[in-house]
């Protein structure tokens, strides 16, 4: 019996899960998702509970925040003069808008905060701060 181990070229059928049970993303229906395993193709903890699987085996994970997207950091936050988003730019809530860095580095924020004069935005990313829960199958190892 094949069992997944570090280096390996794996497909893998997955549901992820909030804590609440609503659904974020799944591969059901659709192809596998590809990578290889202990390249950080994915996040962590994903990573670390499909190594030793079998193939065709089932299993579901939780991992905890710091081992997917990380915490929620505050310092990733930014709130800024509304005035200072050019007016051909849409600002709602929820939105994601593309910041320029000094250097070129382009980061999503999402805007999460918004008066008349000020505008909050969130370049943590989306899921930062929550435990995921993921059902996974095995179906190759290449």
């Amino acid at each position: 019996m094949s069992i997944a181990k570090t280096g390996d070229q794996v497909a893998v059928h997955y549901t992820g899960k909030h804590t609440d049970g609503s659904i974020f993303d799944s591969s059901v229906g659709s192809n596998p998702l590809e990578f290889q395993l202990g390249s950080g193709m994915v996040i962590k903890g994903f990573d670390d509970g499909v190594t030793g699987m079998a193939i065709g085996e089932k299993k579901t994970i939780t991992i905890p925040a710091a081992e997917a997207y990380g915490e929620h950091s505050p310092e990733n936050t930014l709130t800024i003069e509304r005035n200072q988003i050019p007016a051909h730019i849409p600002v709602e809530l929820g939105v994601t808008l593309n910041m320029h860095q000094d250097g070129g580095h382009v980061i999503e924020v999402t805007v999460t905060d918004l008066t008349d004069t000020h505008v909050t935005l969130d370049a943590n990313h989306p899921m930062a701060g929550k435990d995921l829960t993921f059902e996974l199958e095995l179906v190759a190892i290449k």
